[in-house]
């Protein structure tokens, strides 16, 4: 029954096991998931190991309960999980990428054009002096 209630992770990850007697005929198992090489880049989240400490008996009538148990319901949960977040990846890169084409196909705004200045006429910038200004005579309005 353990490898049957491990199926849905075993689609998405590498699993690694871990079981460990404890004292008074108690066993703990943990199931490690890991990045399968080639696959989506998984959260912490997903990576979090499992940890069951019971007795014996106790782990396999749970895991003989299968996706009623409760590793089989932790590991369903976990699998919806994983769907959900990999459901916001593909919509956030959908989006990206509809925004990126939209900024793509905007035409730019066209940029005015300077004016041609008329033969004879001077442009100068505004606050600084005539061009015909002495430099010992004041400013005049006139």
């Amino acid at each position: 029954m353990l490898i049957t209630s491990l199926l849905p992770l075993l689609a998405r990850y590498s699993l690694g096991c871990d079981l460990v007697a404890g004292p008074e005929g108690m066993v703990t198992l943990t199931i490690i998931p890991r990045m399968i090489e080639g696959g989506h880049k998984p959260d912490a989240g997903e990576l979090r190991p499992i940890s069951l400490t019971a007795s014996a008996a106790e782990i396999d009538a749970e895991l003989a309960r299968g996706e009623d148990g409760a590793l089989g319901q932790l590991i369903a949960g976990r699998k919806a999980l994983a769907d959900q977040l990999e459901e916001q990846r593909q919509a956030t890169q959908a989006a990206r990428a509809a925004a990126a084409a939209k900024a793509k196909a905007a035409t730019p705004t066209p940029k005015p054009t300077p004016k041609p200045v008329a033969a004879g006429a001077t442009a100068h910038a505004s606050g600084s002096p005539p061009a015909d200004a002495k430099p010992e005579e004041p400013a005049s309005l006139w």
